[in-house]
């Protein structure tokens, strides 16, 4: 026979200054732990969405990262020529690319950080058509014109539309938005001009190939002709590797941090429940006298403090909510610039929040649970 849950539910409403403390517990527990990896997630989805299934992206081999790489122009026409790669008319999509940092002051606090410029080809826009214009125009090619990314505009002064900036080594105007919302873009030729790199040699080049399954036979002919020493990645998956240490540590920390905070909040759960078995010992043992049965006990104060558990792991899910779509920004290590990207909270992080709460629930109501069903009648009884 089991014990009705409105039981339960009126145990909990009597109890509410206890109960309050442990849904809090759980509320900021579930909170920091779904923002933590909210924060991660964003910032992969970020770079990976930077790329494309059909673009290919060449580099040095042995390079982990563009800012470590060097192609030839004489590797570039090889891999012009190679099979797999998209055409329009007779001109190859393929797109060679000069990667420097440059610092400029941040809107917030006045102080420089990194930006990313990178130096592309006219025919980027063809070989990355992800990426859109939504103000100004594109650069003309030869010009000290940029494309700014749409972050970079919110986040450093001196990006307005129209406006000059100063570089280093030289000024060119500002010319409008794009999709690498980091990132600054100029003709490739000119940048090499500008930061004095040698004007036969690129970091990378980006291909642009017939379609995504082209890949594989792409990756094998430029792998394994002996005129290049080149290593080939998908750009997408490039660009999941770029993320992954970031990743890797803030999912840890969060691990670490929501570890110890769920020690504290299911102590206050243990608290709570023991406390409950303690003040209705009698109506326990009442319960088991008329015919309750130890299994009823035990799975209705499971139920209660699993109820404590859902109340906060909910809590702690809405609390969140206003973080997703916020856009903060950290350092590339493999870039060494500035990355803007948005806190992503989905639902499979919700759910894994709720989940994680009732855990904590299940932690910190069984033990109470057992204890009232193992205490003893007779005693009990004497008490009343």
């Amino acid at each position: 026979m089991a014990i009705p849950l409105v039981y339960n539910v009126r145990s909990l409403r009597v109890r509410w200054t206890s109960t309050v403390v442990a849904v809090l517990g759980i509320t900021g527990t579930v909170g920091v732990f779904v923002a933590m990896l909210a924060l991660a997630k964003g910032f992969k989805a970020t770079l990976v969405a930077s790329g494309s299934p059909r673009n290919a992206i060449i580099r040095r081999a042995g390079a982990t990262s563009e800012m470590e790489s060097a192609v030839s122009t004489d590797q570039m026409h090889v891999i012009e020529g190679m099979p797999g790669v998209a055409r329009n008319g007779s001109e190859p999509l393929v797109s060679p690319e000069t990667v420097v940092v440059a610092a400029f002051p941040l809107k917030a606090t006045g102080t420089d950080a990194n930006v990313q410029v990178r130096g592309v080809s006219p025919r980027v826009l063809e070989v990355r058509d992800q990426v859109k214009i939504v103000a100004g125009r594109f650069f003309r090619p030869g010009l000290d014109e940029l494309v700014v990314g749409r972050n970079v505009a919110r986040t450093y002064s001196g990006f307005d539309l129209g406006s000059t900036v100063k570089f280093d080594h030289g000024p060119g105007p500002a010319a409008g938005g794009s999709a690498f919302d980091s990132e600054l873009w100029a003709d490739s030729e000119v940048v090499k001009q500008v930061y004095k790199r040698p004007l036969g040699v690129y970091q990378s080049i980006t291909a642009r190939l017939t379609s995504a399954d082209a890949y594989p036979g792409f990756k094998d002919a430029v792998t394994s002709d002996p005129r290049v020493t080149l290593q080939v990645d998908r750009e997408t998956e490039y660009y999941e590797k770029q993320s992954r240490a970031f990743t890797r540590l803030v999912t840890v920390l969060g691990v670490l941090v929501g570890g110890v905070m769920s020690i504290g909040a299911t102590i206050a759960a243990l608290n709570t429940m023991y406390s409950a078995v303690a003040e209705r010992a009698r109506e326990i043992a009442t319960m088991r006298a008329v015919g309750f049965g130890a299994g009823s006990v035990v799975l209705s104060f499971t139920f209660e403090a699993l109820c404590i558990a859902l109340v906060g792991g909910l809590l702690g899910c809405i609390a969140v909510l206003p973080l997703n779509g916020l856009t903060t920004g950290t350092m590339n290590w493999q870039t060494f610039s500035h990355l803007a990207f948005a806190f992503r909270v989905t639902p499979a992080l919700l759910i894994g929040g709720v989940i994680f709460a009732l855990a904590m629930g299940v932690a910190g109501g069984v033990p109470p649970a057992i204890r009232a069903a193992r205490a003893r009648i007779a005693v009990a009884l004497r008490e009343l």
